[in-house]
């Protein structure tokens, strides 16, 4: 079981208000913004998409203070909130130690891939504050298509199950109820992909699929540049069926470029996890199959 008081004495950080903090450029970043910014009153001031950071002005003078949501970052000035796999035959960054990653407080690493953390980023912090969604279909699913979470209840129930288990005294089935059914899924096809579709919220299709009706699960993936409205939009939405006040936007003054590169996780292995970082400067990086790791790299960021 994860305890609720153990992460909180070991990371302060999440008792404090008013932190500055840059979300992943996409919907689950989006939407674990407008979670932090009405519970802990945090300031959104950048984003990152694993290629670029935009940042505000606010977010390069706390660029030492900064949190990280839904991501997972190498610097050891850098706190995170993030949920990949990022530990290789059990090493893991020191940068990474101050990371809020339920499969490292669980110690999965990349050889048990099928014990990965199934929830999205918004879940373990609604867990952890132990905040209820309202009960309403369209609340639970802005919840629930954070990170496609309603598909995988549904694809990896076994899994869901033990976070669940780990994941003890929350109410998770109000959440959960009556989400494995057609007419969940119905409402899904016929009612919220076509609102996020018209608010022109979604950029692809992930490669799961629903159990009932097979519908493919949509993911909205933004660029900062020209997609303010619907970020905007967004924002609205959720304080409509959540009820969460949304974020102040953060007024973008620098651009910072990386690049972003794949590699064998046998590869990694060959020379161990922490010189395979350190060799390469990496910034941050996800381990998204049991085979491949993805890593950025920045040339310098001041």
């Amino acid at each position: 079981m994860i305890i609720r008081k153990n992460i909180f004495n070991n990371f302060k950080w999440l008792n404090e208000q008013h932190k500055s903090f840059i979300i992943s450029a996409d919907y689950d970043g989006l939407i674990c913004a407008s979670f932090l910014s009405h519970h802990l009153n945090w300031n959104l001031v950048g984003y990152y998409n694993m290629e670029k950071i935009w940042i505000s002005q606010e977010g390069l003078e706390q660029k030492n203070n900064l949190i990280w949501v839904d991501l997972d970052i190498v610097p050891k000035s850098g706190k995170t909130l993030g949920g990949h796999i990022v530990s290789i035959d059990n090493q893991l960054p020191l940068g990474l130690k101050s990371s809020c990653n339920p499969n490292i407080l669980n110690n999965i690493s990349s050889d048990s891939f099928n014990k990965k953390y199934p929830l999205s980023t918004l879940s373990f912090l609604m867990w952890l504050f132990n905040i209820a969604t309202p009960s309403s279909y369209a609340a639970k699913f802005l919840v629930l298509h954070s990170d496609s979470t309603w598909l995988k209840y549904q694809k990896y129930t076994a899994n869901f199950n033990n976070w669940i288990d780990l994941l003890a005294g929350y109410d998770w089935s109000v959440l959960f109820r009556n989400i494995d059914s057609v007419d969940f899924e119905k409402k899904i096809d016929q009612e919220f992909y076509p609102m996020m579709i018209q608010m022109a919220a979604s950029s692809g299709f992930s490669k799961l699929k629903s159990k009932h009706l097979h519908i493919k699960s949509r993911e909205y993936q933004f660029n900062p540049d020209w997609d303010e409205d619907v970020i905007l939009n967004l924002f609205d939405i959720f304080a409509q069926y959540l009820f969460w006040s949304p974020p102040q936007l953060p007024g973008i003054v620098r651009k910072i470029q990386g690049k972003k590169y794949s590699v064998a996780i046998k590869d990694v292995k060959k020379k161990g996890l922490n010189n395979f970082i350190k060799e390469n400067k990496i910034f941050s990086y996800a381990i998204t199959s049991p085979k491949v790791m993805k890593y950025t790299i920045f040339e310098k960021i001041k």
